[in-house]
């Protein structure tokens, strides 16, 4: 029962550790396109009329 058990846990550690790498990598890539485009708004603000 117990060896069981530690498959279980094993496993639900590795697919967090897999979660995490996959969330950290969506959050750097979603920040350098907010930089970039952040950047694109700023060198054509003289081009924007309100």
């Amino acid at each position: 029962m117990e060896e069981k058990i530690y498959k279980v846990m094993g496993g639900s550690g590795a697919l967090n550790i897999a979660v995490g790498v996959v969330v950290l990598v969506i959050g750097v890539v979603s920040g350098i396109l907010l930089i970039i485009s952040g950047a694109k708004l700023i060198s054509r603000k003289s081009k924007i009329l309100f």
